[in-house]
């Protein structure tokens, strides 16, 4: 069953805000949280298949859902769709669901693949909380180890050098240049900690403050793409999500249009949502995707070989699908490998800190009979 193109071009469709995508992804979810939806589509899947009415599957899950606010939601939902709503457009009309999630259950009621439309999603809800978690885990040691490096500093800074320092003064001789720089960096520490401090929130507030707007995004996923690493990393993370939701959509008979279309909503991440709006041009000219693709630096070589490929064997969601997990598996190793690395890297950038302000402060203490002359 095909869908037609004009019903979401033509429509009112809301465009949604776009955001940094440092703000989109390290903020805590609050409301309809993933981990519910990713509960919400498995049960709902279940139950469809198994022959229940919308009606009576809304009224089971309403029951396993402790919270009243979600209780209200999943009720509210189910009155829309018994006076005669379609489900997307009750979930639209809640706003607790995406652009992307609502036109894909109403892509998966047109074609009658609902049930398999609502895997794909909690599928997608399923590896996005496990790629949150395993970013936690891997940052959770490295914050709270630099949060106590940052008290011992401080406490070093304002107590112990300056104990030292003042048994220095008594002997009144020249001191090493190392101790003298740590002496008169303990005696502006608090000065300095306030300007660091002071600094950060200006940045803070500076990104909330731009994060909207265009140049900004560009100039911060630029950045962000060069750190060493990281940017791999997060260029993976995105380029899997990309393949996620165009196998979802694909996998559901959905127009390749469409499907760019809708996944440049998903995906707010300036590089890859520029790109896709141009792409989504150069298709309704007459070019094929890998081609398209190629024109851009966020896309390796791999990836559009295999797009190119499955272009001729007209395999396009399957190939997305392939490459959605070879992407997850790649993000998951080097995710843990980000844990193994960072433990012992900041250990020794510890022992670094506290090994210099003690050498510094102990130093003098070897040449006594020097200071004294």
């Amino acid at each position: 069953m095909g869908i037609d193109l004009a019903t979401y071009t033509k429509k009112g469709v809301s465009k949604t805000k776009k955001t940094s995508f440092l703000d989109r992804d390290v903020r805590f979810v609050s409301g309809f949280s993933d981990k519910k939806k990713e509960r919400f589509y498995k049960e709902l899947a279940l139950l469809i298949q198994s022959g229940i009415d919308f009606k009576q599957a809304l009224e089971i899950i309403t029951e396993q859902y402790k919270s009243k606010t979600d209780r209200a939601l999943i009720t509210t939902i189910k009155q829309e769709v018994v006076q005669g709503k379609s489900l997307h457009e009750a979930m639209k009309q809640s706003k607790k669901f995406s652009a992307y999630e609502y036109f894909s259950v109403k892509i998966g009621e047109e074609t009658r693949k609902l049930d398999k439309v609502l895997i794909e999603l909690q599928k997608y809800f399923d590896r996005k909380i496990k790629m949150k978690r395993q970013l936690i885990s891997v940052f959770t040691y490295p914050a709270f180890v630099l949060a106590v490096t940052f008290g011992v500093l401080y406490f070093m800074m304002n107590n112990v050098v300056p104990m030292f320092s003042s048994v220095f003064k008594q002997f009144g001789a020249e001191l090493p240049p190392l101790t003298q720089k740590i002496i008169n960096l303990s005696h502006n520490f608090s000065t300095l900690s306030g300007v660091f401090i002071f600094s950060v929130l200006a940045i803070i507030a500076f990104h909330h403050l731009s994060k909207k707007k265009e140049w900004y995004r560009h100039f911060t996923s630029k950045m962000v793409l060069r750190i060493p690493f990281f940017g791999a990393l997060i260029k993976k993370i995105y380029l899997s999500r990309l393949c996620q939701s165009l196998s979802l959509l694909l996998s559901a008979k959905t127009p390749l249009v469409m499907s760019l279309d809708l996944t440049h909503k998903m995906i707010d991440f300036f590089p890859i949502e520029t790109s896709l709006e141009a792409v989504k041009s150069d298709i309704l000219k007459g070019s094929a995707l890998g081609e398209s693709l190629s024109k851009y630096r966020i896309y390796d070589y791999k990836f559009v070989s295999m797009i190119k490929v499955a272009e001729q064997i007209n395999k396009l969601d399957d190939m997305f699908e392939r490459l959605s997990e070879q992407y997850n598996e790649e993000i998951e190793h080097q995710t843990k490998m980000i844990g193994v690395v960072l433990e012992p890297l900041i250990i020794i950038i510890i022992g670094l800190i506290v090994g210099v302000i003690m050498v510094a402060m102990y130093s003098p203490m070897f040449d006594l009979s020097k200071i004294i002359g």
